[in-house]
């Protein structure tokens, strides 16, 4: 077989030039355009053949004949928040790739020019995946509705992500791993609370809508603590408030917007229904009414355990046994779910830099910086474990 952790170190100053342009022009969501140019522009210089998938993704496809099809999948967006790192080749345009979305379409670019290097090694076909908005919890969705896990159909599927500024698991080179229920389940929730205009000094004509969603604050953290277990993992989090005119004015409106998480899918339920629940209630106490919209959400991500083992095997044959962490708890959320509950899937952490190593600024902090040294390991662990998962499936 290839010796894809040697080729990969050979194209160490391609996957560096790669990343750094992906990075000088962070773009968001489904609006990609240089970035997807770059993507298409990468892939036809290897001789493949990349095709727009839903709104703003590529898909091509790797290897010849019957047999197994593993999904490969990198995210592409970045996030609009203006950088703060001070790196040469740092974005100027208010966003930044502080997710390192530019660093996982940089490897799964390199691990598509290995693989197809090596084609005729492959036992079956490897199908890239180049994911659009991500951070809008939507691009997957969206891939997944045009048709990625079809034609060929799509037997397993593999994603990674890079991780910087923790504890030992995101030491550099490090991969770590959570069988079963692998990150929190993510919900966007907006709270209107409707009451009355009145005039301060007549408060008796009024209904107080900020006054209610004073009350629907502090009421939310009640779950917390008096509804859920200590030992279980939730956050329900009032993020933003806005409502009212001037400060002698009564406000007939005020409008919260809420993130809940969960570790499970029963967990995540109760918790919507008793956000509902108490937002609707307490705002009946006051005279007033809340309608509550659950604005978008993903479930925790599942991580297949046969999955975990054999794609953990494999990192450790090509990394050594040290290089494999399984965790115990992993958080945040992520659209690979929608992947994850159509085929048996893995999502992976690679470690980018430590605390411990300097790297202060964790994921989605605009002044995080990388090291760029493992980007050549991520695009080695993609190739590798394609080729060993056609060759033993």
């Amino acid at each position: 077989m290839t010796d894809y952790k040697a080729k990969a170190l050979e194209m160490k100053e391609e996957i560096l030039k790669n990343r750094r342009t992906l990075h000088g022009f962070a773009e968001t969501g489904f609006d990609l355009e240089k970035t997807l140019a770059l993507v298409e522009r990468e892939l036809k210089s290897y001789g493949l053949s990349p095709e727009r998938v839903g709104k703003a993704g590529i898909s091509c496809l790797i290897g010849a004949g019957a047999g197994p099809v593993l999904l490969l999948r990198a995210d592409m967006d970045a996030l609009p928040m203006a950088e703060e790192t001070g790196l040469p080749f740092a974005a100027t345009n208010g966003n930044c790739h502080s997710c390192a979305h530019d660093c996982h379409t940089a490897m799964l670019l390199a691990a598509a020019k290995l693989l197809k290097e090596s084609e005729g090694e492959l036992k079956g076909r490897v199908k890239l995946m180049f994911q659009p908005a991500e951070e809008k919890l939507a691009g997957a969705a969206d891939m997944l509705a045009a048709g990625i896990l079809e034609n060929p159909k799509v037997d397993a599927a593999l994603a990674m992500h890079l991780f910087v500024g923790g504890g030992e698991s995101s030491r550099v080179g490090q991969i770590a791993y959570k069988p079963g229920c692998a990150t929190y389940s993510g919900d966007a929730v907006r709270i209107t609370v409707n009451g009355k205009n009145a005039h301060g000094g007549s408060p008796q004509d009024g209904v107080d809508a900020i006054n209610i969603a004073a009350h629907i604050v502090i009421a939310l953290q009640e779950i917390l603590a008096r509804e859920v277990s200590c030992a279980d993992q939730a956050v329900v989090l009032v993020g933003m408030i806005n409502g009212g005119s001037s400060c002698n004015t009564m406000s007939g409106s005020c409008v919260l917007e809420a993130s809940v998480r969960s570790d499970s899918r029963e967990k995540r339920a109760f918790l919507k229904q008793r956000v509902k629940e108490i937002s609707e209630s307490v705002a009946a106490t006051f005279r007033g009414n809340a309608e509550v919209e659950f604005v978008y959400g993903m479930p925790s991500l599942y991580n297949e355990e046969r999955m975990c083992d054999t794609v953990g095997g494999y990192c450790r044959e090509l990394l050594g046994q040290d290089s494999v962490t399984v965790l115990t708890g992993m958080s945040g959320s992520e659209d690979f779910t929608v992947i994850a509950e159509q085929v048996p899937s893995v999502y992976l952490h690679l470690g980018a830099g430590s605390v411990a190593q300097g790297h202060a600024c964790g994921m989605h902090h605009p002044g995080m910086v990388v090291d760029e040294a493992v980007l050549p390991t991520g695009a080695a662990i993609y190739a590798y474990c394609a080729a060993r998962y056609l060759e033993e499936h």
